[in-house]
């Protein structure tokens, strides 16, 4: 009995109250009242015209709508071919076809909010591995009509998580409140990456763990993560995201 106590204080300590305090400081903020008037324009983030000789990958992210923002972030996939004046923005969304290609502007607030930049690569390292990302993206699964869930998955930071699996070379992982990225079909699903540098394991997206040079040490529970970022000092906050050290 006493153990259950101890493991149940703990989960209130680790996961519930960072999440309640989350979800307290997202009830404060101004936020559009449906999609209708959402703000979905150009953000800023990426150059208004790129480069046209160069060659980029970008994983951007932004906090979702309505109550689901508190704990998650929407995220997607950026692509610049070399000798292109435009760019190529690749995301999964809960409607019609879930897969979009170019719905909305590359560097677009989602629901209002501005998106930042997860992580890119440039130049000839992104002209290599441009093709390998088209690949993940027609060969990821859940790309049908109904294939989308909330939670735990497959949702929009699935179909990304999906994608950096398939390029340890990218050398990153979706932000800790990126609910949706730790699902994988099946009661157990065990992933090591290509380049052995991470393990995951997860209970079809509801409990699990990672370790890792890119993942640090993550504990997973109901789509929430708790745990240290190892590569850039920091605590992962379950909804918030990761607190950097300095």
């Amino acid at each position: 009995m006493l153990l259950v106590k101890n493991f149940a204080l703990a989960i209130l300590i680790i996961f519930a109250m960072p999440a309640l305090a989350t979800l307290a400081w997202w009830a404060t903020l101004e936020r559009p009242g449906s999609w209708r008037n959402a703000d979905w324009s150009s953000s800023g983030v990426l150059p208004r015209v790129p480069t046209v000789d160069e060659a980029a990958i970008h994983v951007l992210a932004a906090r979702t709508g309505g109550f689901k923002g508190a704990f998650s972030l929407h995220s997607w996939l950026v692509v610049k071919k070399p000798g292109s004046a435009r760019y190529d923005r690749y995301d999964k969304v809960g409607w019609g076809t879930p897969i979009r290609h170019n719905a909305y502007a590359a560097d677009g607030r989602w629901y209002s909010n501005a998106p930042e930049i997860v992580a890119s690569i440039t130049g000839s390292e992104a002209t290599r591995l441009i093709p390998v990302v088209e690949a993940a993206i027609a060969d990821y699964r859940f790309s049908r009509h109904g294939d989308y869930r909330i939670w735990p998955g497959p949702n929009s930071n699935s179909f990304v998580a999906h994608v950096l699996r398939s390029l340890p070379e990218f050398g990153a992982t979706l932000p800790s409140n990126a609910t949706g990225r730790d699902y994988a079909p099946g009661i157990v699903a065990f992933d090591l990456a290509p380049d052995w540098r991470d393990i995951h394991v997860t209970l079809g997206g509801y409990a699990g763990f990672a370790f890792g040079v890119r993942s640090g040490l993550e504990v997973h529970l109901a789509g929430l993560v708790a745990g240290l970022d190892l590569a850039h000092p920091g605590i992962k906050v379950p909804a918030f995201g990761t607190v950097r050290f300095f």
